[in-house]
């Protein structure tokens, strides 16, 4: 038998070695993994930050077995209303809103806000925005596959690096220039495909 033949051979009996192994192998599950609870309460938490009609109040996620709990004070019956909405994603069983409606906490806000804190009572710092900024940045799936520095300056936001599209661009641009305390933003991003 020539070299040629007897290398061909073994390569057959291994493949067929394999193929043999893939059809004995267990089935794989086709249902998917449920997240566990943390990863649901920073989903949540994420939605609640980022949404406009909410991103203002100091509302609180807990998680338990697929359960959410909300609280907080918002100024509105729609606020309330669109913080269980913003609740209910994929692995959420159920949602308990326990938000409380209170249209004085816009002033309440706004003299925390004037005083240079937070909604939750933290100073705004510039390494507070950074984080704020950067923490954004991670649970923003226009921004997967985009390299982005952010640095804070005086409350001036300077973004540097690469975003893999314009509307990543955007997004970024725009989620700097909501976090609380930012004066401005500067946007040196290059786009790269």
């Amino acid at each position: 038998m020539s070299r040629s033949t007897s290398r061909t051979l073994r390569l057959a009996l291994v493949v067929a070695t394999w193929s043999a192994s893939l059809a004995f192998a267990a089935p794989q599950s086709s249902v998917a993994q449920k997240p566990s609870d943390s990863v649901l309460k920073d989903r949540i938490e994420y939605r609640l930050e980022t949404s406009p009609i909410v991103d203002t109040y100091d509302l609180k996620v807990k998680v338990d077995a697929g359960s959410v709990w909300l609280t907080g004070t918002v100024a509105t019956a729609a606020q309330k209303a669109e913080a269980a909405l913003l609740a209910k994603i994929d692995g959420v069983s159920n949602v308990q809103n326990d938000v409380v409606v209170d249209k004085d906490v816009d002033r309440s806000l706004a003299d925390r806000a004037k005083a240079g804190m937070t909604k939750t009572g933290e100073a705004i710092t510039d390494g507070w925005i950074t984080t704020k900024v950067k923490w954004f940045f991670v649970g923003e799936d226009l921004l997967k596959g985009s390299d982005i520095n952010v640095d804070t300056n005086n409350h001036v936001v300077t973004l540097k690096g690469t975003v893999t599209s314009n509307a990543g661009r955007d997004r970024a641009i725009a989620l700097a220039k909501r976090t609380s305390g930012v004066q401005r933003v500067v946007d040196q991003l290059t786009v790269v495909k």
